[in-house]
């Protein structure tokens, strides 16, 4: 096999972080997982699990200095620089891959579950998100997705909520 392809089959092979579920159970929270074709957008991976996009929690890294901050909004939204810098009091740009991939080593690159609790990172939550009764997010793996109650993952992560993305034009089917 070549060695270029270990990461890929790695990646295919990635199962849903034992610390996520853990945290579930410990927290005594229903959920569901939900098994879905392999999908790498949010918009694409809402149609897969069947959910709207405002329900799809997606992550977005951000960089501000030497500090990561996880970014958890719709995946009908996409978030704007200028009210995170606002939040956090400091310029801030998009997280390059590179630079956060190993910050999640029990997650496939794309599909970190919006737990920045579980990885020491500070987690911002769009109000749009907030205002829904439950969320779907990706649950470290490109097939596997779960659906809570959003009072429950407030709960469980020590989130801010904050004015954080804008409405992008809706895809035809979502």
């Amino acid at each position: 096999m070549a060695r270029g392809s270990d990461t890929f089959l790695w990646e295919a092979i990635m199962e849903i972080p034992k610390q996520l579920i853990d945290c579930l159970n410990q927290n005594k929270v229903r959920y569901e997982i939900l098994p879905h074709p392999e999908a790498v957008t949010a918009q694409r991976i809402a149609q897969a699990e069947h959910v709207k996009g405002r329900h799809h929690a997606k992550v977005v890294m951000v960089k501000s200095g030497e500090q990561h901050w996880m970014m958890v909004l719709p995946a009908d939204h996409q978030v704007d620089l200028e009210k995170v810098e606002k939040v956090i009091g400091k310029t801030a740009s998009l997280a390059r891959e590179e630079d956060f991939k190993p910050l999640f080593p029990d997650c496939a690159i794309g599909a970190m579950p919006p737990f920045g609790n579980l990885y020491g990172l500070p987690t911002c939550v769009d109000k749009s998100l907030a205002e829904q009764d439950y969320i779907v997010f990706e649950a470290g793996t490109h097939t596997d997705a779960i659906k809570m109650s959003y009072r429950d993952y407030e709960k469980i992560v020590q989130l801010q909520v904050e004015d954080l993305a804008i409405k992008l034009q809706p895809m035809k089917g979502v």
